[in-house]
């Protein structure tokens, strides 16, 4: 069987199974056949153990678990990142919180100091750390979270700190200029109506953000001043609807709060700087 009619015997199977991203039939096909998307239409004949490695990862993806947690790896501001059941899976409208961070500590003129809460994979802060050269910690409850970022970092040689620690508590030595944060945010009463992809794989510890959702920007903006450098800054990443709410939450304690979107148009990041005392 050549390439182009082994996927589209897979396309028939997606479609009974009522997955339609095809994108998907390509990763796989890209990552087992060792080429290129573009080059995968022209491979020609595939052998036996091909196919048989094709179809394995076909039959995962019909059960839906994500691409990401079958080759056990996902692209993220253009680095290749390990992740597993154990972490959330990187989105790419996180790069627009990465972003926003980056640009400012390239606007600084003295060294800068980031806290990453709920690091996970560390995806945030190594980015940071690789983009900017920033200081970076990243924390985080899960220790296999912490094991998985660890490894990225090593992977990618980058010098993040990592602890394991709920929230600020076993981080009472730590003072950042930024705190950045992409904390659990789907309220939990939402959560068993997500995807099936995400529901039925990602940790619940990584989507659940209390009834309302925002039980973490409470607790995080709490806390923050004690870990804030003068003029620090937070950075939040949000769920669409949560804007108003998280500045809200902040306007006590922050000011020149301002909202971004993400590449969709929606409400995707809120940022601040801590207001004097």
């Amino acid at each position: 069987m050549n390439s182009v009619e082994l996927r589209n015997k897979i396309v028939q199977m997606f479609e009974k199974s009522h997955i339609y991203d095809f994108s998907d039939i390509d990763w796989i096909m890209v990552e087992v056949l060792g080429v290129s998307r573009s080059a995968v239409p022209f491979y020609g004949e595939i052998s036996i153990m091909q196919e048989k490695i094709i179809m394995e990862c076909v039959e995962k993806r019909l059960k839906h678990i994500p691409i990401a947690y079958i080759f056990g790896k996902t692209n993220f501001y253009g680095y290749d990142f390990k992740v597993s059941p154990d972490v959330l899976i990187p989105r790419m409208d996180t790069e627009v919180l990465v972003e926003a961070v980056c640009k400012h500590i390239s606007k600084c003129k003295k060294p800068v100091s980031v806290l990453d809460i709920g690091t996970g994979s560390g995806v945030i802060a190594i980015t940071i750390n690789k983009e900017t050269g920033a200081k970076c910690i990243g924390s985080d409850i899960s220790e296999k979270a912490i094991e998985i970022a660890k490894e990225n970092a090593k992977e990618l040689d980058s010098d993040v700190e990592f602890r394991l620690s709920d929230l600020f508590k076993e981080l009472s030595d730590v003072k950042v200029d930024i705190i950045v944060s992409n904390p659990p945010y789907i309220e939990t009463g939402v959560i068993r109506s997500l995807d099936k992809e995400v529901s039925g794989n990602e940790p619940i510890l990584a989507l659940d953000g209390g009834d309302d959702g925002l039980y973490f920007y409470r607790k995080i903006v709490s806390e923050s001043r004690n870990h804030l450098n003068e003029n620090g800054r937070i950075y939040f990443e949000i769920g669409f609807n949560q804007s108003r709410s998280v500045v809200s939450l902040m306007q006590e304690d922050f000011e020149d709060i301002a909202v971004l979107k993400d590449y969709g148009g929606q409400d995707r990041v809120v940022y601040g700087k801590l207001k004097k005392i």
